[in-house]
């Protein structure tokens, strides 16, 4: 290798971040980063900076921004401080970068994402978000500007894993007849809807056995995160919904599954370690070591399976069903989701309403066909207005 792989890490002090930054610092010769970003945890992105020494941090306020400047400053760091979306952008499209780490949570991290897509870097896609708000128009920037498009998720890695090297133009053309998409059920898999009502956000963000952020833990207890999982699928693989099958597997070993038409299913297991796919995702086609400690099969014991309850959890049928209308409704499901989430998150919202507040928008807001990225824009904006009077009508 001439020189080392120029990173940006978008979303760099969330659990992602932190991860890829572990990762990157276990072969200094391969990689050096280039940019980090963090919305507001100013004090864990000036950590970051001081220990990875990039050319470039975004934060996401004026008065945050200035801060930094003059911490890094103190601690001697020459690091250049770039405020805002606009920031964001630039970072992910910088002709100096070579790859994009895209982990900023939500809409949010869609603009940056598309960015790097558009001047055609290797993309690891954290942010599902990107593919279920503007899926055709995504996975058209990395065709024509003949990107590197890696999915970071661990199951839509784990497929990526189980897949041909070539496997576009349709799953059934390469002898696949389904995907088997893994969730854990989440802590309230085996709760009743009754009991459900109760649930308070700091139940709902102790999962039990992933490290994750508090947004993406409540998407995995309401099982959105699978729904959201299910639509970024099909975009990656050229599959239909009807060719995804959710499987709950309480262990998290087994990452996700293909299945083909000679009865064959392969598997991808390992620990529940997002370094594994990150690596994966750095590195390919080639391996590199993770830091991740080896799969004990003896102590796992044994692997369960269950299907999922679309009664007591109905995102994962909503997002189905938003895939199935395709056009601007997957748009319109994340933002009712983000709302609904953040206000149940700040306990404006019981755990039973998050579902019922986005079944709502879908059924307000019409559902158009998505050309360009100002109409996937706009249908956000208009389901987050919609999204918070219905919960301003649930809790009343």
């Amino acid at each position: 290798m001439s020189h080392p792989q120029r990173v940006t890490v978008l979303g760099a002090t969330g659990s992602i971040g932190t991860s890829t930054l572990d990762v990157i610092a276990r072969h200094p010769e391969r990689y050096q980063v280039y940019a980090l970003t963090a919305h507001t945890s100013r004090d864990a992105l000036l950590a970051q900076c001081v220990e990875h020494r990039p050319e470039v941090a975004v934060i996401a306020h004026d008065t945050d921004a200035q801060w930094l400047r003059e911490a890094l400053s103190k601690a001697q760091v020459k690091t250049e401080v770039a405020v805002g979306e606009q920031a964001l952008v630039d970072v992910a499209r910088e002709s100096a970068v070579d790859v994009v780490m895209a982990a900023i949570v939500g809409g949010a991290g869609l603009l940056p994402a598309l960015a790097a897509a558009r001047a055609g870097k290797r993309v690891l896609l954290a942010n599902k978000e990107a593919l279920v708000m503007s899926g055709a128009l995504f996975m058209q920037a990395v065709e024509t500007a003949q990107a590197t498009l890696l999915p970071i998720d661990s199951e839509h890695n784990a497929i990526y894993q189980c897949l041909p090297s070539e496997h576009r133009g349709g799953l059934a053309r390469h002898g696949v007849s389904q995907l088997l998409l893994t969730a854990s059920g989440g802590p309230f898999r085996t709760w009743s809807r009754t009991a459900l009502a109760d649930v308070t956000p700091e139940q709902a963000c102790a999962h039990p056995n992933w490290s994750m952020g508090r947004k993406i833990s409540v998407d995995s207890a309401t099982l959105m995160n699978k729904g959201l999982e299910l639509i970024e699928a099909c975009w990656l693989f050229d599959a239909a919904p009807e060719q995804i099958q959710v499987v709950v597997h309480p262990q998290s070993v087994i990452h996700s599954m293909a299945a083909y038409h000679d009865g064959s299913v392969l598997a991808q297991l390992g620990n529940p370690d997002m370094r594994t796919p990150i690596a994966y995702g750095l590195a390919w086609p080639e391996r590199i070591d993770a830091g991740v400690e080896a799969l004990d099969l003896f102590q796992v014991a044994r692997l369960d399976f269950e299907a999922p309850d679309e009664v007591r959890f109905p995102c994962l049928r909503l997002a189905r069903e938003a895939m199935h209308q395709g056009g601007s409704a997957p748009a319109i499901l994340n933002a009712a989701n983000e709302v609904a989430v953040e206000a149940f998150l700040a306990k404006r919202l019981g755990f039973n309403a998050i579902g019922d507040v986005v079944a709502a928008v879908l059924d307000d807001q019409p559902v158009e066909p998505v050309h360009h990225l100002e109409t996937v824009l706009n249908a956000d904006q208009h389901a987050r207005r919609t999204a918070e009077q219905w919960v301003r009508r649930y809790t009343c």
